[in-house]
């Protein structure tokens, strides 16, 4: 049954008892018993059921038998239970709005002690999680009020430890005598907030050093309520930001005094550093080039394509200069330019490539190799020259004998020439062209000479190896006949030609046969053998054999070192100058000792092979 039925059957009962109580009351009872009737339904279901009751009991009242609408006293009644009613139910319709209001009011102060409690544990969590920060309350008096677990795990108390006790326990001692724990929460109650890094003190009794915040809290009417501290430990921070800036200074001042310029620079081409060296070596101040492009540093057409190379680089990865050195050149702040080798690495940092170029300044380094190419060059000449001085006297000799020949012949010709007869002028015709012979063999050891003493520049080009021997042992075996050397030539045909600077290879010759003779000098048995054959592909071997003593193990290492000699009188050069020539021509030469005596020198050309060779 609905809230409409019970009012109807509330109206129906009431109107019922008026209709049984009316024999034995002397008033009408319908209406009171009406309006019980709407009090119930008001009460029991609500103020709407109550008005359709009130609705209902209205009509009753009018409709029951015996009703007068003329009876003023019965219209008074009818007015008054009108009246009671309605104040029954306005009174109902506005208890409910009431029991409403305070039923939202209960349900929202629950829903907001609930947040409260939910936002209270979510803040616990969070202080407690935060276990790398000793966050913890203090009261107006510095004493702790809240303690949460990273302040346990840094500080080392337990939360039942310290609750209660004063913010003095965490300073070292001679802050203490200072006073420094209070003066710090006058400072934050002064300021709203105090920053500072310093000691604290550990339950343990060990100090860190601490980044600390202290704030002060006050209430919506600006009353102190207590202090906030957060504490971080910092002291392996710190160390390692000391042994960063260590590394740092260190790096700089490897940096400052290394003489390889380095730069360092980006994506873009955009210079991120560049060292000392670089300055003394570009003549810009680092404040003048960093943020600018590379490419200032290069001359045209290099300056204009470098960012194309980069670009190139980024898009293919392609590594056409990555850890490789080569030779470039680069422009100075005057203009001038200057070569270097350049070696370039690549990194990764903050997401982004850098490039590292090194750069080493060769322009000493090549006024070096030129100074030194001039004193090779002095050298060798002077060493020619020396070894003259050592060959005059036998030169004297050789040269003595075509001359005192063309002598004679003249002398000859001239007694001929008394007795003018045909045979007579036949045999002068025939002494003058022996002195012309003579005078020309005069001449060719002269000229090989004047070429072997002469110094000009290395002009190598294609020599008949054969050719090339013969007349270095022209000029070295000069008068070595006469002290019973006895050459050897056995000559390979097919090691010729050969790439060779003529009058420095036979420099390298003369040497070598003016050594090895020295060397049979006392020797029962003097032979010297000058071989030739094809050592390997693109090489001819020269060979220089004695039949000397042989070399000394203590030396034969270091044979080849200037200013080491074996002879009384000499200066070490003549076979380092060997070898310097030698491998200038790209080559090499070393000895070695030969059963049963004597000594052998080889040095190797390059081959000049020509077609069919190699026997194809």
């Amino acid at each position: 049954m609905g809230a409409r039925g019970l009012a109807a059957a509330a109206v129906a009962l009431a109107a019922a008892a008026a209709l049984m109580l009316e024999s034995v009351m002397a008033n009408r009872p319908i209406w009171p018993l009406l309006a019980l009737a709407i009090l119930g339904s008001a009460w029991m279901e609500g103020w709407r059921p109550a008005a359709f009751a009130l609705f209902l009991a209205s009509l009753t009242g009018l409709l029951l038998p015996g009703a007068s609408l003329r009876d003023p006293d019965y219209l008074v009644d009818a007015a008054g239970f009108a009246l009671v009613s309605l104040a029954i139910i306005a009174l109902k319709a506005r208890m409910a709005h009431w029991r409403q209001a305070a039923s939202a009011h209960a349900a929202q102060a629950e829903q907001k002690s609930r947040e409260a409690r939910e936002t209270a544990e979510e803040l616990g969590l969070l202080i407690d999680g935060a276990t790398t920060y000793a966050i913890y309350m203090l009261d107006p008096q510095g004493r702790v009020t809240i303690w949460n677990k990273g302040a346990e795990r840094i500080k080392g108390w337990t939360e039942e430890e310290v609750l209660g006790q004063s913010t003095a326990i965490f300073y070292p001692a001679e802050e203490v005598v200072t006073g420094k724990p209070y003066a710090d929460l006058d400072r934050a109650r002064a300021q709203g907030r105090v920053l500072e890094e310093g000691w604290r003190v550990r339950k343990d009794g060990s100090e860190f050093l601490a980044d600390m915040t202290i704030t002060a809290l006050r209430d919506e009417h600006g009353t102190l309520r207590g202090f906030a501290k957060i504490v971080r430990d910092i002291t392996d921070q710190k160390a390692a930001e000391r042994a960063i800036e260590a590394r740092e200074a260190h790096l700089n001042s490897i940096l400052a005094t290394v003489p390889d310029a380095m730069v360092v620079i980006d994506e873009e081409g955009t210079m991120l550093s560049f060292s000392r060296a670089a300055e003394r070596m570009f003549g810009y101040a680092e404040p003048e080039v960093l943020g600018r492009n590379i490419a200032m540093l290069m001359p045209s057409p290099d300056r204009e394509a470098h960012d194309g190379y980069i670009a190139r680089f980024l898009a293919t990865g392609e590594h056409r200069v990555m850890g490789r050195n080569r030779r470039v050149i680069g422009r100075r702040k005057d203009g001038s330019l200057v070569a270097h080798e350049l070696a370039i690495g690549e990194t990764a940092a903050g997401g982004r490539r850098l490039f590292t170029g090194f750069m080493r300044d060769l322009t000493q380094q090549d006024a070096t190799d030129l100074r030194l190419k001039e004193l090779q060059s002095e050298l060798i000449h002077v060493s020619r020259v020396s070894a003259m001085g050592a060959m005059a006297s036998t030169l004297a000799h050789e040269l003595n004998q075509p001359i005192t020949a063309v002598v004679n012949y003249v002398e000859t010709a001239s007694v001929l020439l008394e007795d003018a007869t045909p045979q007579a002028i036949e045999l002068v015709r025939g002494a003058l062209e022996e002195a012309a012979l003579q005078s020309l063999r005069a001449g060719h050891i002269v000229r090989r000479l004047r070429d072997f003493v002469a110094r000009g520049e290395v002009h190598k080009q294609v020599e008949d190896l054969p050719a090339l021997i013969h007349e270095a042992c022209s000029l070295g075996l000069a008068g070595l006949r006469a002290n019973g050397v006895t050459p050897v030539l056995l000559l390979d045909p097919a090691a010729t030609p050969v790439l060779a600077d003529r009058v420095q290879i036979e420099q390298v010759l003369v040497n070598l046969i003016r050594n090895a003779a020295e060397a049979m000098a006392d020797s029962e048995e003097r032979v010297l053998t000058i071989r030739t054959a094809i050592d390997s592909p693109g090489f001819v071997r020269v060979t220089v054999a004695d039949t000397g003593a042989g070399l000394a193990h203590e030396i034969a290492g270091q044979l080849f070192q200037a200013f080491l000699s074996t002879k009384s009188e000499g200066m070490g050069l003549g076979l380092s100058i060997c070898r310097t020539i030698v491998e200038a021509h790209g080559g090499r030469i070393w000895a070695e000792s030969q059963k049963p005596g004597g000594t052998r020198f080889h040095f190797t050309l390059i081959h000049m092979a020509t077609e069919g060779s190699d026997g194809g």
